[in-house]
């Protein structure tokens, strides 16, 4: 499916011509549309060596082609140089300018926006106890009613539960000291949660659910309450996951993510190549677009 860079309108036109679309060669992060880097290597000639092997990889095993997706810039400049073709689409991040805590974030907003974000976070917690656990704080028992929230939310939505309990316990031994868990309570009863892992640099937001439904709970736990601990922790950015334009007016701003596709067959390449200098024109002019409804107080 291209793991959030999606790609089966390719898949399509290549049976159209009478090619084979699958298998293909993917490298990502499965199921997080993360940015990162995608090629573990410590020097140039290694990162060489190995993006030479994926095409090499392709060519011998009837593959139709290698795409690295969520790739950090300096992956993309090096595949760019390998006769990859560049896509850019945009997430909405929030970018950390030294905010000394949340009133400080919103100081930098517009009156009107800054009075929506207080009235929602107020309507939001009425009755409501947030609590934010990180590392041991985190007990086997909080994933129980995190796996509750996470099946109600993917059976409402009509999604894949693709992520199995046995998931939860493997990142409850694993990864508790990056993990923050944001979970919601109505009388001592949890009622909603969001996952968070944290990196170098980065707060990425993955699941939430609830068993409830409070008007704007979805945006204290997910937005908000992943504004404020960012803050907190001095990370630069907080990663919201894909889509949803929602994200801007609560802070997030509009920020392009980087993939790389190598296609063997060259009409096909060709075809996309075109294509990609269309849509990377379009997603340049809707960023633009959504600057223009940007939150924050103008300079």
């Amino acid at each position: 499916m291209g793991e959030y860079v999606f790609d089966q309108g390719w898949a399509n036109a290549a049976e159209q011509a009478g090619l084979a679309y699958y298998p293909k060669l993917q490298c990502a992060i499965p199921f997080t549309p993360a940015t990162g880097p995608r090629l573990i290597a410590k020097t140039p000639e290694a990162q060489t060596a190995l993006i030479e092997t994926m095409q090499q990889f392709c060519a011998q095993n009837q593959l139709s082609g290698a795409h690295v997706t969520f790739a950090d810039q300096s992956t993309q400049t090096a595949l760019l140089k390998h006769g990859f073709l560049a896509r850019t689409d945009r997430q909405f991040h929030f970018i950390n300018r030294g905010y000394k805590d949340f009133d400080d974030f919103l100081a930098r907003l517009t009156s009107r926006k800054r009075k929506k974000i207080k009235s929602e976070r107020k309507r939001a917690t009425e009755h409501v106890t947030i609590k934010r656990l990180r590392g041991d704080e985190i007990r086997p028992e909080h994933w129980d009613i995190f796996y509750a929230f996470y099946m109600d939310t993917s059976e409402r939505k009509w999604g894949h539960a693709y992520l199995t309990r046995a998931f939860f316990e493997s990142i409850h031994e694993t990864l508790r000291g990056q993990t923050l868990l944001i979970l919601a309570y109505e009388d001592d009863i949890p009622i909603a949660g969001a996952l968070n892992f944290i990196g170098g640099d980065t707060l990425y937001g993955r699941q939430w659910g609830a068993l409830k439904n409070i008007p704007f709970l979805h945006f204290e736990l997910c937005y908000y309450q992943a504004i404020e601990a960012g803050i907190e922790m001095g990370l630069a950015r907080v990663e919201a996951g894909a889509q949803g334009e929602h994200k801007l007016a609560r802070g997030y701003e509009a920020t392009p993510t980087y993939s790389a596709h190598y296609l063997v067959h060259e009409g096909l390449r060709t075809a996309i190549e075109r294509f990609l200098r269309q849509e990377r024109r379009a997603v340049d002019h809707e960023i633009d677009m959504l600057d223009t409804y940007s939150p924050f107080k103008k300079e």
